[in-house]
């Protein structure tokens, strides 16, 4: 299980280590000054996570039942990532809303690999 999910499992990591790493990390990363950027890279982190586990686990999600019970998971992982910032850090803050654009980026990747999914064999082999 491991190795058939090795690449959802290092984008796990990769989000676990941007979650919990002080917030004076990211202090010399320029970024646009955008209010409530980091939602945008929250929807966007998670989108991509799901988007890797659906790709490495497509033969074996048959119908939408499955998809949407495998997106609990990394629902689940952005809920954890929250309450771990709120209680293991000095730096970040847990906040609901991100936890809603992590759950977005999910929802967004389920509904366009439904879309994708007819003309998958087309698109990936």
């Amino acid at each position: 299980m491991i190795t058939k999910n090795k690449y959802s499992i290092l984008v796990a990591l990769i989000i676990l280590y941007l979650s919990l790493a002080s917030s004076h990390t990211f202090d010399k990363v320029p970024l646009i000054n955008i209010p409530n950027i980091d939602k945008v890279v929250h929807f966007m982190m998670y989108f991509g996570l799901m988007s890797v586990i659906i790709l490495e686990n497509r033969k074996n999600l048959l119908n939408t039942g499955q998809l949407f019970l495998t997106g609990i998971i990394p629902l689940f992982y952005g809920i954890l990532m929250e309450i771990l910032q709120a209680t293991l850090t000095v730096t970040r803050t847990g906040s609901f809303f991100d936890a809603l654009a992590d759950g977005s980026g999910i929802l967004i990747s389920i509904l366009l690999w439904l879309l994708i999914r007819p003309h998958k064999k087309e698109l990936i082999r």
